[in-house]
C-alpha cells in the first residue's frame, strides 16, 4: 500500500521502505541551504547511516563548488538546465558516475536541477 506524507508527519528525508511504497509530493518540500552558496537541496531518502542517499539539487546561475571528493559513488541525472565539472559542461538528460574517492568540482552558469545518488562501494 502506498503512502503519502502530509504534514505534521513529514520527515526531513525520507527511510527507505521495509515493505511497500512510500510517496512524497516534492513540491512540498521547502529547499534547504547547502554549504555552498548557489546549491539548494532536497533531501529524497536517507537511510540511517547517511551512506544511502537521494537528493533534487538546484544550482544557481553562477554557483561554483571548489575540489571536493564523496566517499560514496555519486550518480547525477540532469534534469533541467546545465551544469559543470572540471572535465565537462553537462545538459538535461546527461547522467554522470563519480567513483568514490573523485576530485571534481560543480558549477552553472545557467542554473541547473540535477537528482543525486549516492551509495557505498
Amino acid at each position: 500500500m502506498n503512502k503519502t506524507l502530509e504534514e505534521p508527519t513529514k520527515p526531513v528525508a525520507l527511510k527507505l521502505p521495509s515493505a511497500g511504497s512510500l510517496i512524497w509530493r516534492t513540491n512540498d518540500i521547502d529547499w534547504q541551504v547547502c554549504d555552498e552558496p548557489g546549491f539548494w537541496v532536497k533531501p529524497l531518502i536517507e537511510d540511517g547511516s547517511k551512506i544511502i542517499r537521494t537528493w533534487l539539487m538546484k544550482i544557481d546561475a553562477g554557483a561554483f563548488s571548489d575540489l571536493h571528493a564523496h566517499d560514496e559513488y555519486e550518480q547525477i541525472y540532469v534534469l533541467s538546465g546545465s551544469f559543470y565539472d572540471q572535465d565537462s559542461e553537462y545538459v538535461a538528460g546527461d547522467f554522470i558516475v563519480r567513483a568514490p574517492g573523485a576530485m571534481h568540482t560543480a558549477g552553472s552558469k545557467t542554473g541547473a536541477t540535477v537528482l543525486l545518488f549516492y551509495s557505498p562501494e
